[in-house]
C-alpha cells in the first residue's frame, strides 16, 4: 500500500504487512557519535514497523538529531523546524520529534520556538523513542526526555543497552564511552551527554562480533576521550589497549580505529599497542586545539604544547610513517595574534597529515562563552592562514608517498568519478584508483596500491593486485 493511502488510525498499530505501518525520516547534524546515534533511532522506528523514506514531504515520522558543539547546527536545526511548519500542516498526522545535543540543553526554547515538535529527547534516553512516537500518534501532548544517567562514585550503573541487530556495513561505528569528565571551558558535551561512563567490555566484543559475522570488517571506536576507557567499570579497570588486544582477536576483523583520544591518557601501552598490533591501524587524530599554552591553559586542557610534542615524538619513533590528524580552535577569547601566531608555528613544525580547523563558536552554558570575544572577522582571517599553512602541508606529506605501495580496504566506486574505485590507506590516507574489472565482486577486500600523485584530499594511484 502507498503510503498516500495511509489513514492516521494506521499509524497507531503494526500491520501483517510491515510496510504499511509508515515511514520515517532522520536528519543527523554532528559527530560520529550522533551517525551512530541516528542508526539506533532507526533500529527503534523499524521495530515499530516504520521504514526509511527519502525525504521529509512523505515520512510519517520526522527525526531531527542535534548537534550543539558550534552555534551553526543549532541554527541549521532550528531552519528545518520552521520549513517543516506548513508541512505538519498540510499533514498534521505526522510526528516530529527532536532529539540530540541541542534537545538535552534547549528543550524548553525548542518547545517554545516550535510548538508543532511532539516530543524532545535527550542524549541518554533514545530508548524511549518508541514509547514517544507511539504516544504521539495517540494523544498529540508534548512530551520530552531529558534524564542523565548518574554515575555513583567510580562505578558506572546505569549504562543503556544498544540495538545490534544492525544492516550490514562494511564500516561500522561502535560507542565504548559515553559522556565526558574533562570539562573544557569552550565545551558543552558535559552539559549534553553527562559525566563519563565506560561499556561493559563483553558488551562491546559480542556487539563487534556480531557486526563482523555479517560482513564488517573495520570498526572505529567512539567516546570523548576514548583513551579513557575503562576506569569506571564494575567488571574492575579495564586499560583501552586491553580492549583494542582483545578486540583484534575476533576473527574477520581486518582494521580497529578510534576517536578521539585526550592527549594527557595518551600513554606508552597504547603507543605500544598500535606499533604491534596489526588490527590496529597507524592513525592517531590526537586534538591539539592551540599551540600556545596559555590558551590551553584557559581552555582547561589539561596538557601542555611540551607534553603534546613528546606524544607525537614517541609515536613518530615508535610507529615510523604513522598518520596524524588533529582538531584545532581560533579565535578562542582573549587569543592574541602572538599567541595564534605559535599555534600557527606550532602546526608548521609537527606536520600534522590533516587537521579539522574551527572558529571559536560561544556555547550558552560553558564558562568561555561569558569572556569578551574577539571580533568575527579577526578569527575568520586566523582560521584562512592556519587552512592554507595546513593545505600546504597536507598536499605535501601525501605526494611524498608517491611510489610507496599502500594497503587499501577498497570501499567501492567513487561517486564523482565512476571508472575510479576508493578506499583507505591504514594511515588514513582517502586512495582512488583506477577499478580493476572484478571491483564489484571484491569490495571489501585489502588491495594493494601504489601511489602516483598527492593532493590535499589524498592520494592517486595504480592498483597492483588484491591482498586477498
Amino acid at each position: 500500500m502507498a503510503t498516500s493511502l495511509l489513514r492516521p488510525q494506521d499509524l497507531l498499530r503494526p500491520s501483517a504487512d510491515s510496510t504499511v505501518r509508515g515511514t520515517y525520516f532522520i536528519q543527523t547534524w554532528g559527530c560520529q557519535m550522533n551517525e551512530e546515534d541516528s542508526e539506533q533511532m532507526g533500529l527503534y522506528l523499524e521495530q515499530l514497523g516504520f521504514r526509511p523514506s527519502s525525504g521529509l514531504e512523505e515520512a510519517h515520522v520526522v527525526l531531527l538529531n542535534t548537534c550543539s558543539v558550534r552555534k551553526k547546527p543549532e541554527d541549521k536545526a532550528f531552519s528545518l523546524l520552521g520549513e517543516l511548519v506548513p508541512l505538519k500542516r498540510r499533514r498534521p498526522e505526522m510526528v516530529i520529534g527532536v532529539c540530540g545535543c541541542m534537545a538535552q540543553i534547549r528543550a524548553d526554547e525548542i518547545k517554545q520556538r516550535a510548538p508543532h515538535v511532539d516530543f524532545v529527547v535527550g542524549t541518554a534516553q533514545i530508548s524511549e523513542i518508541p514509547g514517544l512516537v507511539e504516544e504521539a500518534f495517540q494523544k498529540r501532548k508534548f512530551a520530552k526526555r531529558l534524564a542523565l544517567p548518574e554515575r555513583k562514585g567510580a562505578v558506572v550503573t546505569d549504562i543503556p543497552q544498544r540495538k545490534v541487530d544492525r544492516q550490514t556495513k562494511l564500516k561500522a561505528f561502535v560507542p565504548i564511552q559515553y559522556g565526558c569528565d574533562k570539562f573544557c571551558t569552550y565545551c558543552i558535551v558535559p552539559a549534553t551527554r553527562g559525566r563519563e561512563r565506560s561499556r561493559a567490555t563483553q558488551d562491546i566484543l559480542a556487539e563487534v562480533q556480531m557486526l563482523v559475522e555479517r560482513g564488517t570488517r573495520e570498526v572505529t571506536l567512539l567516546g570523548q576521550t576514548v583513551n579513557s576507557y575503562g576506569k569506571n567499570l564494575a567488571e574492575g579497570r579495564v586499560p583501552f589497549s586491553q580492549l583494542l588486544w582483545r578486540l583484534s582477536e575476533i576473527e574477520g576483523l581486518r582494521r580497529i580505529r578510534y576517536t578521539s583520544p585526550y592527549p594527557r591518557d595518551f600513554k606508552s601501552d597504547l603507543i605500544e599497542t598500535i606499533r604491534d598490533c596489526p588490527a590496529v591501524m597507524e592513525h592517531v587524530h590526537l586534538p591539539l586545539q592551540s599551540g600556545n599554552n596559555e590558551m590551553l591553559q584557559a581552555m582547561k586542557r589539561v596538557y601542555t604544547q611540551e607534553s603534546f610534542r613528546e606524544i607525537v615524538h614517541q609515536l613518530r619513533a615508535a610507529v615510523p610513517g604513522i598518520g596524524l590528524t588533529t582538531d584545532i580552535i581560533v579565535g578562542f577569547p582573549g587569543e592574541s595574534e602572538e599567541q595564534f601566531e605559535e599555534t600557527l608555528a606550532f602546526v608548521e613544525e609537527i606536520e600534522f597529515d590533516g587537521a579539522y580547523m574551527f572558529i571559536y563558536s560561544p556555547r550558552p552554558g560553558t564558562p568561555a562563552a561569558d569572556l569578551p570575544q574577539l571580533p568575527y572577522p579577526v578569527k575568520q582571517a586566523r582560521l584562512s592562514r592556519l587552512a592554507a599553512a595546513q593545505d600546504e602541508i597536507s598536499c605535501r606529506h601525501n605526494s611524498e608517498q608517491a611510489g610507496k605501495i599502500l594497503e587499501v580496504l577498497v570501499e567501492g566506486r567513487s561517486p564523482k568519478d565512476r571508472t575510479m574505485a576508493k578506499g583507505y590507506s591504514r594511515d588514513f590516507r582517502m586512495v582512488h584508483f583506477l577499478a580493476p574489472d572484478d571491483l564489484e565482486d571484491r569490495t571489501g577486500r585489502l588491495a594493494a596500491v601504489r601511489a602516483e600523485r598527492g593532493f590535499r584530499w589524498g592520494v592517486q594511484g595504480q592498483f597492483l593486485d588484491w591482498l586477498e
